[in-house]
């Protein structure tokens, strides 16, 4: 058996692809495979995939556009390894990422999903310095669902056996298949699989303090359509009203306003002062209490939206300092790489 298993959806990322498999063949792990699942590009992303010559990669075609839950539910299902990795098509990871979790997953047998911190990257592959700063450990189903602190699909790996438990069967017009991500949904899928997993098993959830995933600022990506995106979330929470009705009623409130808020600052990184606001204002009115909660990032978050609205041209201005300041208050409280 295979210690990994890293699964690549792809669907036109011909700009990307090439990074994201290189940061797999650099990893200093080198017991893997990688499965490549095309889920129909019509650019040259296959082509570019084909020209490596490397045993360990793998490519499957999806014979027609299934989503991104389905690619990854193909690669988990072809996939052998003791570990499951899961590396977005645009995304990248730093090349001692692999060697981290399998040293996180030795040192705790209860250990089910382990995820990495992540930095962010621009647009055209550049680490920003900026980075997700999530809880790591004594994380709840609470924990996930509103604040989904693995963060992006390419932070999380699984153990194999962990995964396996929350698969399930569904019934299309094509036949029977399997699922661990619902197909269903084209967005938010990794953090109901997430907090399903946490919701359905026994197994531990838990981060590692170094940034090893770097996470794309694409515009153009699934998280670019703030409304839709929206929806798509609350699609999970109906799903989990009527699955977990109790853990649901619970977490409905503040969760929706966590997610209304982050959605305020994906509307400020597109320079949507207009949506920002009325995500913003939408969040306050779902949970006042969380700028009790959470004074500094809430009031950080609606003030950015005002003066985005307002003032353009002064945000703009303002935003590389203030974007240079996070960043440093941020590595300084990052474990310090080694050369």
């Amino acid at each position: 058996m295979t210690t990994f298993s890293v699964v690549i959806p792809m669907y036109n990322v011909q700009l990307f692809i090439e990074q994201a498999i290189e940061s797999v063949l650099a990893q200093e792990f080198c017991d893997f495979e990688l499965i490549v699942v095309d889920d129909c590009s019509t650019d040259r992303s296959l082509a570019i995939v084909q020209q490596y010559d490397d045993p360990r990669i793998k490519i499957i075609r999806h014979p027609h556009n299934k989503g991104l839950a389905a690619a990854r539910n193909t690669g988990i299902l072809a996939s052998c390894g003791e570990f499951i990795a899961f590396l977005d098509s645009d995304d990248a990871w730093r090349p001692d990422k692999l060697q981290a979790h399998f040293n996180h997953f030795n040192q705790n047998t209860q250990l089910g999903l382990s995820f990495s911190r992540s930095e962010f990257m621009t647009y055209e592959g550049k680490p920003t310095g900026c980075y997700q700063m999530p809880k790591l450990t004594d994380i709840s189903a609470i924990d996930m669902f509103c604040r989904n602190p693995v963060g992006n699909g390419s932070a999380g790996v699984f153990r194999r056996q962990a995964l396996f438990q929350i698969q399930y069967s569904r019934r299309t017009t094509e036949g029977t298949s399997f699922c661990f991500f619902d197909e269903d949904l084209r967005q938010s899928e990794d953090i109901e699989c997430w907090t399903r997993f946490m919701l359905s098993t026994n197994w531990r959830v838990e981060g590692i303090t170094e940034a090893l995933t770097l996470y794309r600022l694409n515009q153009q990506g699934l998280s670019a359509n703030l409304d839709a995106q929206y929806q798509s979330w609350l699609k999970v929470l109906h799903k989990f009203e009527l699955d977990f009705p109790a853990f649901a009623q619970q977490v409905k409130r503040p969760a929706m306003a966590y997610q209304l808020r982050y959605l305020a600052r994906q509307a400020i990184r597109t320079n949507d002062g207009e949506k920002a606001v009325g995500f913003f204002w939408q969040s306050l009115k779902t949970d006042p209490e969380m700028i009790l909660m959470e004074p500094a990032r809430t009031l950080a978050t609606g003030g950015s939206a005002i003066i985005l609205k307002q003032m353009p041209k002064l945000f703009r201005r303002s935003e590389k300092i203030m974007m240079k300041v996070w960043s440093f208050f941020q590595r300084i409280s990052l474990p310090q790489r080694t050369p």
